[in-house]
């Protein structure tokens, strides 16, 4: 299936869920923030299965001032 992930087509095999995009990704599970079609996607339903089309925005927390 295809989702968009920060206004990227990305592919992923048909029952990924969040935990499996991140961690196609190569990003740490945590420090940053999912949502999921405008909805936040709390770390502790990560399993939520993606569809195909989903827009996904994965935010990063950064430090600094």
């Amino acid at each position: 299936m295809t989702i968009v992930v920060n206004g990227e087509a990305t592919d992923l095999r048909p029952d990924a869920s969040v935990r499996d995009l991140v961690a196609v990704l190569g990003l740490p599970d945590r420090g940053i923030a999912v949502a999921v079609d405008g909805e936040v996607v709390p770390r502790g339903r990560w399993d939520r299965l993606l569809c195909n089309d989903a827009q996904v925005e994965i935010v990063t927390a950064v430090q600094g001032g």
